[in-house]
């Protein structure tokens, strides 16, 4: 069975083994153990409730239950910005217009954002290829919402998402070659690689200040603006079906598209109940397939159920109850997996 849990230290060389098959862009997990190291222990030190909220964040694993073996990362920025700058572009437009000559021309133009400073940031979702089978992506990503509505309070009003660019498989981006070569002077690669790994300062002290024209950007690349790697596809519709939605920011490096949601707006968030426990018989397969969580803040557990979501209770197998850290009488959290399912 796969299961979501917090991450522990020991996970630090299986982390490893995921961030090196990435295959670049994806900024929140380099390939460098000194960084994977200090992220899992800001996120035990979160879960410890040792950090002040602009450091927190939160960091969850996908679980093979029978072997062991952490198959799949997932994270939750707190409230990004308050301690780094957190950048985006701004898709927007100027105006040039003379009365005199009779000519009224719309630019459009990318200018440098803090505007989702203090948001809560989705993050880190990558899936083992070997794993991408299922309904493993869904619960990998879907599972934190569960987290985020049994504990509302630690979690900021607006939540947002990254999406990954468009990048081929030599590390080359349209995007980042018209717009941040221009001004960074080094590879896509070494810009992604030192962000990742905290250092951030160079975006403050070298990009532009001032709207960027759209038009004076390659073909290429103004084809790239908010579109999403074909591989991170599936995450964004995803995220598009639970709420979130494409508000003209994108990423700095690779263009790729911002969502962004009211976390009260959120279906996962919005619609999970709380059931109880009994143990006995495993439910109907004909059962919707539902996300099941335990409301255990130190001890979080998710799994995929086939559940009645209208019921008061719901029967689980012993193992069931060992894997969810629970027993007869306690609550879990549940919603349908799917946004088409009724909740």
């Amino acid at each position: 069975m796969m299961v979501i849990r917090p991450v522990e230290r020991d996970d630090l060389a299986q982390l490893m083994a995921l961030a090196s098959k990435t295959g670049g862009g994806l900024t929140s997990l380099p390939a460098d153990s000194v960084t994977l190291s200090a992220r899992i222990d800001r996120s035990i030190q979160t879960w410890q409730n040792e950090l002040p909220k602009a450091e927190q964040g939160y960091v969850f694993v996908l679980e093979d239950s029978e072997s062991g073996k952490a198959v799949g990362i997932c994270a939750i920025e707190v409230a990004v910005g308050l301690q780094d700058p957190w950048y985006n572009f701004r898709v927007g437009s100027q105006v040039h217009a003379s009365k005199e000559l009779n000519v009224y021309n719309m630019m459009p133009t990318l200018s440098l954002s803090n505007d989702h400073t203090g948001s809560s940031e989705l993050c880190t979702l990558f899936l083992d290829p070997d794993y991408r089978n299922g309904k493993n992506g869904y619960l990998l990503s879907k599972s934190r919402f569960l987290f985020m509505a049994a504990f509302r309070d630690r979690f900021m009003q607006k939540v947002v998402a990254e999406m990954r660019g468009v990048i081929d498989e030599a590390g080359h981006s349209p995007f980042w070659e018209s717009v941040g070569s221009r001004f960074f002077s080094m590879s896509f690669s070494e810009a992604d690689y030192l962000c990742g790994t905290g250092q951030k300062s160079f975006i403050a002290e070298l990009m532009p200040k001032h709207p960027l024209y759209l038009d004076y950007l390659s073909e290429e690349a103004k084809g790239v603006i908010g579109q999403t790697h074909p591989q991170t596809a599936p995450a964004r519709a995803v995220l598009e079906a639970e709420g979130f939605r494409y508000m003209n920011y994108i990423d700095i490096f690779d263009g790729g598209p911002t969502l962004e949601c009211d976390i009260d707006r959120v279906r996962a968030i919005r619609k999970s109940r709380l059931l109880k426990v009994s143990l006995g018989e495993q439910a109907d397969s004909s059962l919707p397939l539902c996300l099941v969580a335990n409301d255990s803040y130190a001890d979080f557990r998710a799994i995929l159920l086939n559940v009645d979501p209208h019921g008061d209770s719901m029967a689980l197998s012993a193992e069931q109850a060992e894997i969810l850290r629970c027993g007869p009488g306690d609550s879990l959290r549940v919603v349908t997996l799917n946004a088409e399912s009724k909740a």
